[in-house]
């Protein structure tokens, strides 16, 4: 095994002109923004490469858009990689990056990811009908305070933690009244900042229950291999290491939180020593910091590149 995992990001890290330099420099991306534009019957790489922004910023385009722009970067570092591949210990998605994951691991193939997380995103968007969702950062709260940040909230509504993403980092989902009461308790319990999202749908809580149930359904008739390398979990980090359980993974974790410490962590304690983020951005990045100070956090994503793509094969090589 080595001490290489592969970090796919979530919805939030897309950007109008993401992944069009790489799609120009590599044949390879290219390939997968036009399997992705076939996939979906319309211009996908178009929106994520002109916009414009409010229309890339639908989750049903964002999430597709995502995937299709975390495949090419990958595609794109196989390519530049060849002989120096590594064989990555883990892949690990955060949230929607579930999605890329899967496809990275050879579960699900991209047309199938593309066409998933695009109905993922238009039943997110349907769901809690008639039930204002809402989400918020709760950033500097003490961790053992969370549960009475939650008990108290709960009080006006569903409420729960959606990400666990940093030590003194979450993001909490739920009814909207019971999100904005639960910004000011957290205020009150010692938050440094809280912060209602600009977000209309309230994802990793029990609103997203009808959009579980109805994309269990559409799951049925996709074909899922067993991962390689395996998965982990959003909700609780234990692996995943079949098809089947990568199906159950993507119902479950529509109504359950993301705990991206738990997921590091785990990923630590079997020896991998560098995160290697591929997507959009570089989020993942610096919650990887925050949550393991010594190991090695790269992004791939590099507007500073002249190939929009920076390739860390030293880093990964080392860490064989």
């Amino acid at each position: 095994m080595t001490g290489v995992a592969l970090v796919f990001p979530g919805q939030g890290s897309q950007s109008v002109g993401m992944g069009r330099t790489v799609a120009v420099a590599s044949a390879a991306a290219a390939a997968v923004f036009s399997r992705a534009d076939d996939a979906v019957g319309e211009p996908l790489s178009r929106l994520a490469w002109e916009g414009p922004a409010d229309q890339l910023d639908r989750t049903e385009n964002a999430q597709p858009a995502l995937l299709a722009t975390s495949v090419a970067m990958l595609e794109a570092l196989r390519e530049r990689w060849g002989d120096e591949a590594p064989r990555p210990a883990f892949a690990a998605g955060h949230s929607m990056g579930q999605y890329s994951a899967l496809v990275a691991a050879g579960v699900l193939r991209l047309e199938d990811g593309v066409r998933l997380v695009r109905e993922r995103g238009r039943r997110m968007q349907a769901s809690g009908s008639g039930r204002d969702g809402a989400m918020a950062a709760i950033i500097g709260l003490d961790e053992a305070r969370l549960p009475e940040l939650v008990d108290e909230a709960s009080r006006a509504g569903v409420f729960g933690v959606a990400n666990r993403n940093a030590p003194g980092q979450v993001v909490v989902s739920g009814e909207r009244r019971a999100i904005e009461a639960g910004t000011e308790i957290a205020r009150r319990l010692g938050a440094r900042r809280a912060i209602v999202l600009p977000v209309s749908v309230a994802a990793h809580s029990p609103l997203m229950a009808e959009a579980a149930a109805g994309l269990r359904a559409v799951l049925d008739d996709v074909a899922f291999a067993d991962p390689d390398p395996p998965l982990l979990a959003n909700a609780d980090a234990r692996r995943l290491t079949t098809g089947a359980a990568c199906r159950n993974e993507l119902i479950e974790h529509l109504t359950a939180g993301v705990d991206w410490v738990a997921a590091v962590r785990a990923m630590l304690a079997e020896g991998v020593s560098t995160f290697v983020e591929v997507g959009p951005g570089r989020v993942l990045t610096g919650l990887v910091k925050r949550i393991a100070p010594d190991a090695t956090a790269v992004a791939v994503d590099d507007p500073a590149e002249p190939e929009g793509l920076a390739v860390p094969v030293h880093a990964v090589t080392t860490a064989t």
